[in-house]
């Protein structure tokens, strides 16, 4: 997995305020309490500008390279087979991490398996349809081919996520000026060109099956008028 052609975009006067509008969204994204556990698959380096690790104890990097902030707590495991119990974490961010993951359907699959139910989880994406981003793509590639992704779209990550029984509530786009977000039914037709990327917020609903018992047909029966009264149907 390279990451390369991220870290050399957010060196870009661009991916610089793109960076600035990502980490202002993530700080607002995070709303569990410090003694909640949040998983960040994917590392950036700047995780101290995201969240207070002296106060967020339980804030956990899992990259297979060992990258991410010195003050951070890492992991350094495969997201495809996350080493981690079911149920058992409350939040998880992947910020620019399904593009360069070969393995994206099964990162997805472990991450409804161990976020808890009614957790949260946030998905930043590049834009597939930004035609500067595509520039970027291109021209990173004809200089050492460093972006070894795909794009995906947030049709496609909003279908995974419904699939695996997640409940989308935010959608957030990412201009060069601006930052829109939109939830419930504006989220179908809010999509821009402009937008150099894009975020995604979701909760795990849990779906309990409740078994049907079977029901005994019985006769049906007649009841007097006065039943309800025991001394009014003796005196009569």
């Amino acid at each position: 997995m390279k990451r390369d052609f991220l870290f050399s975009y957010y060196q870009t006067p661009r991916g610089a305020v793109l960076r600035r509008q990502e980490t202002d969204y993530l700080q607002r994204s995070i709303t569990v309490s410090c003694k909640q556990t949040i998983l960040q698959i994917g590392a950036l380096g700047w995780e101290t500008e995201l969240i207070d690790c002296t106060l967020y104890k339980y804030y956990t990097v899992l990259d297979a390279e060992g990258l991410g902030d010195p003050a951070v707590k890492k992991i350094r495991a495969e997201a495809s087979c996350l080493p981690l119990q079911c149920d058992s974490v409350d939040m998880i961010i992947l910020p620019h991490f399904l593009e360069f993951d070969p393995c994206c359907l099964r990162t997805m699959r472990e991450v409804e398996r161990v976020l808890k139910p009614e957790g949260t989880v946030v998905v930043v994406n590049f834009n597939p349809w930004s035609l500067r981003i595509r520039y970027e793509y291109l021209w990173e590639r004809q200089k050492h081919d460093a972006w070894s992704g795909h794009f995906i779209s947030r049709t496609r990550v909003i279908d995974w996520l419904k699939l695996l029984n997640f409940e989308v509530i935010l959608f957030t786009e990412f201009n060069a000026n601006s930052v829109r977000s939109t939830h419930g039914k504006f989220m179908d037709n809010c999509y821009s060109l402009s937008a150099n990327a894009y975020a995604i917020k979701a909760i795990k609903r849990r779906y309990n099956i409740i078994p049907l018992t079977p029901v005994c047909e019985t006769a049906p029966r007649l009841a007097l008028a006065n039943s309800i009264n025991p001394a009014t149907r003796v005196g009569s």
